[in-house]
């Protein structure tokens, strides 16, 4: 049987684990991916995973990306979610004048990186006025180039609207070198990510860096990626980091268990609590994976056959992405309590990989609200329910 397009992304990611477990120690203390896992995700081109075909990049099935980055993110959480932020910002290659994408994406080492919606920019001759900052840009540190998400006003003042009447959003792309950092990201978890802010002052944006990401009206390629929203990949592949990263945990659970001799007790691997305890552990997290990928399979197969991406692909995507993030959490929770004392020793990873899970479930794809969505969605739906998988 013949391997996916893109397939090769998979196996370069895990040969780099061995790379990244060894500087994750390094990325955890400096609060940046350091330059050796930089340079080994550049030159395996994993940064460009989600980049169109006529820019050079692999422009992946969703599936692979998803892959790619639960293979990262068993070495290293961080790791793993800055190449997924950057990879999915090189999803607005799609929206751009080829020139325009070329100039970032194909001048090395070609990474975009962006924050949160925010803020405004004014209509200027030529382009767009911008005076802003904005905040959680993970992979800022190791970016080229930087984004944001503005709305627009005209010059007379007037917001300007979108054929539906909601204001116009345009991602604003410019140089990293323009703008300024702020060294603000000392959290618990996913501390290697960078996660900074940054502003500018008084920057014209050119017309051509402007781009109407997520919005058919500026889109230039017709793959069946492009057809999904760079939000419902975001989710997909930090949900596929969430199963990377409670594999990790669940597998140094496992080898613990067969050799720790609890004080007091007999050994970890012949009681049979922790033995029904991982067995069921282990169904939760195939379980929690089968299901994010049945549904990654489902949606990628509709779109390669020629259909438009609906309402009930969304639901479905945004629902299997945040169920799995919360089970992923559970299973993180569970293997560090079955590790008992060890788990708390730094030089085990027990506790980096908890505080890394605990800091994905409070981002914005895990959200509890998302489920008030679809289900809002679904009763609204002549359907009833979601698609299932054929």
């Amino acid at each position: 049987m013949s391997q996916r397009p893109g397939f090769e992304l998979i196996e370069r990611a895990r040969s780099l684990q061995p790379l990244i477990a060894r500087e994750a120690d390094e990325i955890e203390r400096t609060r940046r991916l350091t330059a050796p896992v930089v340079s080994a995700l550049i030159e395996n081109g994993l940064y460009r995973a989600l980049l169109p075909q006529s820019l050079g990049g692999s422009e992946a099935p969703l599936e692979i990306f998803m892959q790619m980055q639960e293979e990262i993110a068993k070495a290293d959480a961080s790791t793993a979610w800055c190449l997924g932020q950057c990879s999915v910002c090189a999803m607005t290659a799609a929206y751009l004048d080829h020139d325009a994408a070329a100039e970032i994406f194909n001048t090395p080492p070609g990474i975009l990186a962006w924050g949160a919606i925010a803020h405004e920019v004014k209509v200027v001759p030529g382009g767009y006025l911008a005076n802003a900052r904005w905040e959680f840009a993970s992979g800022s540190r190791q970016a080229s180039w930087l984004g944001s998400h503005v709305r627009v006003v005209e010059a007379d003042g007037s917001t300007r609207k979108k054929p539906d009447g909601s204001p116009e959003i345009r991602t604003i792309l410019f140089p990293a070198s323009s703008a300024t950092m702020y060294d603000v990201w000392d959290v618990i978890g996913l501390r290697g990510t960078g996660t900074d802010s940054y502003s500018v002052e008084n920057l014209v944006i050119p017309e051509k860096f402007a781009a109407l990401r997520d919005d058919p009206r500026g889109l230039r390629e017709t793959g069946p990626l492009y057809k999904l929203t760079t939000n419902m990949v975001f989710g997909m592949g930090f949900a596929a980091t969430s199963v990377g990263v409670a594999r990790a945990m669940l597998e140094a659970s496992i080898e613990l268990a067969r050799s720790k001799m609890p004080q007091g007790l007999g050994a970890m691997r012949e009681n049979n609590a922790v033995q029904g305890l991982i067995g069921r552990t282990e169904a939760s997290l195939r379980a929690a994976r089968a299901y994010l990928y049945a549904t990654a399979a489902e949606v990628w197969s509709d779109l390669e056959r020629g259909d438009p991406i609906t309402e009930e692909h969304r639901i479905a995507l945004r629902i299997a992405a945040t169920w799995t993030i919360h089970q992923a959490a559970s299973v993180v929770d569970t293997a560090y309590h079955m590790a008992g004392a060890t788990a708390v020793f730094n030089a085990n990873k027990f506790e980096r990989r908890f505080r890394d899970m605990h800091a994905i479930a409070q981002q914005i794809q895990a959200r509890d609200t998302h489920y008030e969505d679809a289900g809002k969605a679904i009763l609204g739906s002549k359907l009833g329910t979601p698609p299932t998988t054929r």
